[in-house]
């Protein structure tokens, strides 16, 4: 190295010992709260996964109730039908369909209030993890 060279010379100055561990303070402050971030955003993620899966097996299940219902009301609506071909007069034809009208009537209202239950249950199953998460990671903050 040249004498010319301003880096040449090298001053010697040491950091006061309080900016030293305001500095060290910092960094571990940091530290922690990434890791409590880290942890924060995997548990958020499995929370997310299960929510995920607790709508998709809900859909599926809701899929089924559906075509149980419609195959229900089909089967009711031909032998309704079946049970019209017979009919007599028009006294009896009316007095069948009153009949078939109350029945389906008590029957969609049963359907309705079953599918509202289990929409209800699939929604609580759904939101539970993410609750749960929810919950958790305020709990870390707190």
């Amino acid at each position: 190295m040249s004498a010319t060279d301003p880096f040449s010379t090298v001053v010697p100055f040491q950091v006061p010992e309080q900016v030293r561990a305001f500095a060290e303070k910092g960094v571990s402050s940091a530290r922690d709260g990434y890791l409590k971030l880290k942890e924060a955003a995997e548990s958020n993620n499995g929370a997310m996964e299960a929510a995920y899966t607790s709508a998709s097996k809900g859909a599926s299940d809701f899929t089924v109730k559906m075509i149980d219902i419609a195959k229900t009301n089909t089967e009711s609506a031909f032998d309704f039908a079946q049970s019209l071909i017979g009919v007599k007069s028009l006294p009896e034809a009316f007095e069948l369909l009153n009949a078939h009208a109350r029945k389906q009537y008590e029957v969609l209202t049963a359907q309705s209030k079953d599918l509202t239950e289990f929409a209800q249950k699939v929604a609580t199953e759904t939101v539970e993890p993410i609750k749960a998460s929810a919950a958790k990671t305020f709990k870390l903050n707190a």
